[in-house]
């Protein structure tokens, strides 16, 4: 995943265009096989978790855009913590069962944290698009590559999507 990150990234956009296209794809490719053991809890559980992502993107979407020019630029610091602790919360969820306190708060943290610190990266990766698509010139040394412009967008999406789902997918075995 990181490597077709990496290759995706390095391939020059205004040089190549096909081939970074298809290093686009094959990034996407493996981005999906990575997402792929969801489809265990079930189409309609994932249809209702796509909507509400597609909600809670649009919805932040449009709040950046019509924000201030660099309200959302300043958060970078903020988030950078916020996701070092979703990670160690991750991580310390994997050791410590969620039958225990600590263990459930861990997981809390890493779920609803992390769907609160990848919303705010959604609104710091739309307002750096929008600035960077501002200010590099149309002819200037460097160009203006928008895959590697959208790949943390498509990112956070992805992790707003696993979220969601693992959220209604914990909230359909309680009302069981």
């Amino acid at each position: 995943m990181i490597g077709a990150g990496m290759m995706v990234r390095s391939i020059p956009y205004d040089q190549s265009p096909v081939p970074k296209h298809v290093a686009w794809l094959l990034h996407s490719g493996v981005l999906g096989a990575v997402v792929a053991p969801l489809t265990m809890l079930g189409g309609p559980l994932l249809v209702r978790a796509a909507w509400y992502t597609a909600g809670i993107v649009g919805g932040l979407s449009a709040v950046a855009m019509c924000a201030p020019s660099e309200k959302f630029l300043n958060m970078g610091a903020p988030l950078g913590v916020g996701l070092g602790l979703v990670f160690v919360s991750s991580l310390g969820s994997m050791f410590l069962p969620p039958t225990t306190v600590a263990g459930a708060t861990l997981y809390s943290v890493a779920i609803y944290g992390g769907l609160v610190v990848f919303s705010m990266f959604l609104l710091y990766d739309t307002q750096k698009v929008i600035k960077r698509a501002e200010i590099i010139p149309a002819y200037g040394v460097q160009k203006y590559d928008p895959i590697n412009s959208m790949l943390g967008i498509y990112m956070d999406t992805l992790n707003i999507f696993m979220r969601v789902a693992s959220i209604l997918a914990t909230g359909s075995n309680r009302k069981k």
